[in-house]
């Protein structure tokens, strides 16, 4: 079982649409993911076809409130992988457990308790906050994928996350293995080029080779409740998700 928390604390920058289309490439591949939506927005919940999973109580948020085991709160996808769904509910989770020095280990314990034995990958869509619940994802994950977009803001944002990986990984005496993606990519734009270049400079084999073209379909599949292979799947955004998947698969980032 390899846990990958997809990370950045900037919005906007391909988090959500990531984590989407790699888990949808990888069921395509025979890998059976599975992913967790641990943004109170339940953005990928939406994303996945899961409109009324924020109004039930099989969502990550009965882990955390209610100690259901994880397994019971798997739903099964339209594009046939499994996810579990968010909840505005947590977004109490820092309220109630903001004190509690073991909070964040939760998630790390369950997985380890009731999904270990699927052998299955896990993909965590994080909040954009570093508290209880990215926390949680974090501790629990073995890898970080981090998303950026191929701006100025964006790719400050990186250095300052690199920065603050670094100090999580000293106070828990354990490192992150990490990837960073390029998102929004305009091949139009010498800004594009100029921000890969330069987190290519600075972070060499963490940054993938695959860039991820701006593309309507990747806009406009969420709309649908579909990853982009079952919305468009013959689109470049389709093309980039897939060679990307590929990619992280080569490395060994999904091996156990």
């Amino acid at each position: 079982m390899a846990v990958i928390a997809v990370f950045n604390q900037k919005g906007g920058v391909g988090k959500t649409t990531s984590t989407l289309n790699i888990v949808a490439g990888l069921a395509m591949a025979q890998r059976q993911p599975i992913a967790i939506d641990m943004d109170p927005q339940g953005s990928l919940s939406l994303a996945s076809g899961l409109k009324d999973a924020r109004s039930q109580e099989r969502n990550i948020a009965a882990f955390f409130n209610q100690q259901k085991p994880l397994a019971s709160l798997l739903h099964d996808t339209p594009a046939g992988w499994q996810i579990i769904p968010a909840s505005i509910e947590l977004s109490k989770i820092d309220v109630l457990y903001g004190k509690d020095p073991n909070a964040a280990k939760l998630l790390k314990q369950g997985l380890s308790e009731e999904l270990a034995l699927t052998g299955a990958p896990i993909l965590i869509d994080c909040c954009p906050m570093l508290g209880v619940l990215t926390l949680n994802a974090l501790i629990a994950a073995d890898r970080v994928l981090i998303p950026v977009s191929a701006d100025y803001l964006s790719q400050q944002g990186v250095h300052r996350l690199d920065a603050a990986l670094n100090v999580l990984e000293k106070k828990l005496q354990r490192t992150f293995e990490r990837r960073i993606v390029v998102t929004r990519f305009d091949s139009r734009r010498k800004l594009s080029f100029d921000i890969y270049d330069k987190l290519k400079e600075r972070y060499g084999s963490l940054v993938c080779s695959t860039r991820i073209g701006e593309n309507v379909a990747l806009a406009a599949s969420p709309m649908h409740g579909l990853d982009v292979f079952a919305f468009a799947p013959h689109t470049p955004g389709a093309a980039d998700y897939k060679a990307l998947t590929i990619e992280l698969v080569k490395s060994g980032f999904f091996d156990n």
